[in-house]
């Protein structure tokens, strides 16, 4: 009976992380709870109402810090939740976690909030990383439970004293076996080269793309599919124009481009835990990455992808170089061996298990279903 549901608020920066990493979070509790997700933006909002869902819009700029931007948010989820009234939130990503914890403590509504990376800003200066420090510990201090995605991110809550009142370490959001299926390598000699996130900076761009000018050419090939966030459109246009590299723009879709590609690049400078390399990896791709934590959990380094030191250019270089040496049967035993981890430590069901076990120890549901 629905109408007797317990009501979750879930509050997520980006409607289309929310349904490609979440949905099946969603769809396990709609079985058992009202669900109502505030997201600021409607990319994939109708798809969420497809999995049983209800939804509501509120406008949240992802980066930066503005302060009457972030005031308007808190004043915006405490507004919500007045009149919701909801039995529990569930947060993801920083500024959800901050004003969406702040909110609850205020009203005493029980709450679970997800990290799922550190964000730019605790990278930058002593003054920003503190000022996001107390951010957090005032805004998760009262958590049902933290969940981390890697095991460096929990370490650092723990070193500056962010806490909830448990945590719990989960493999990110884990990966869909069945939607990202194990595809045949491609055969032959050419090399195509993927990249696949948002165009920023801390994304690791500029070192893709000077690797591309170092090693494009003949059978090598370097791809770019991603929304361009920061001001790269220029130099992308560029670079393209001069052969260098593609552009693939925004997909919606991007299983047929990981079949394609012969591996995923990624040269990430901070992860939660990267979910276009598990996705990489399920479907038969070795990844070349980062050797930073939420990257390196992703791969076995020689066995299933390689490593290379983040911010470092050369390295990367290197990194490309030496897989490019292997043949191309041991390239596509890497991608079988990145499909048998990704079963093995990384499947969803299991971080989806772990979520409702929580969520179901603040809010026990008279009609579970599980």
């Amino acid at each position: 009976m629905s109408d007797k549901k317990k009501t979750i608020l879930i509050l997520a920066n980006f409607s289309a992380g929310l349904y490609d990493f979440r949905a099946e979070l969603l769809e396990r509790l709609v079985r058992d709870f009202r669900i109502i997700c505030v997201i600021p933006d409607e990319t994939k909002e109708a798809e969420i109402r497809t999995l049983g869902c209800q939804t509501l819009i509120t406008p949240m700029s992802r980066r930066g810090m503005n302060p009457h931007e972030d005031l308007h948010l808190y004043h915006e989820y405490r507004q919500i939740c007045k009149e919701i009234k909801p039995d529990m939130v569930l947060t993801f990503t920083i500024k959800p976690n901050v004003y969406g914890g702040m909110v609850c403590r205020r009203l005493k509504i029980p709450y679970i909030s997800v990290v799922t990376g550190l964000g730019s800003a605790f990278w930058g200066s002593f003054v920003k990383r503190w000022l996001i420090v107390l951010l957090e510990r005032r805004g998760l201090k009262a958590a049902s439970c933290l969940f981390f995605e890697n095991a460096e991110n929990m370490a650092i809550f723990e070193k500056y004293r962010i806490h909830g009142q448990k945590s719990r370490l989960v493999c990110g959001a884990g990966v869909n076996l069945k939607r990202f299926p194990m595809q045949p390598y491609p055969q032959g000699a050419d090399f195509c080269f993927l990249f696949i996130g948002r165009i920023m900076k801390d994304k690791g761009i500029d070192e893709f793309l000077a690797a591309a000018e170092a090693l494009h050419g003949g059978n090598v090939r370097f791809q770019v599919l991603g929304f361009c966030e920061d001001d790269y459109q220029e130099r992308l246009n560029e670079l393209e124009g001069r052969g260098v590299i593609e552009q693939l723009g925004f997909m919606a879709d991007v299983l047929e481009f990981y079949e394609r590609a012969s591996a995923i690049v990624l040269p990430s400078y901070h992860e939660g835990m990267s979910n276009v390399l598990l996705e990489a990896a399920s479907t038969g791709r070795p990844v070349i990455a980062s050797d930073i934590a939420g990257c390196r959990e992703a791969f076995d380094e020689g066995a299933t992808g390689l490593g290379f030191r983040p911010r470092d250019t050369d390295d990367l270089i290197r990194a490309l170089e030496d897989f490019m040496a292997i043949t191309l049967a041991e390239r596509a035993l890497m991608g079988r061996r990145g499909r048998e981890k990704m079963g093995k430590e990384f499947d969803r069901e299991k971080v989806v298990a772990a979520y409702v076990e929580e969520i179901k120890n603040v809010i026990p549901n008279e009609g579970d279903s599980a």
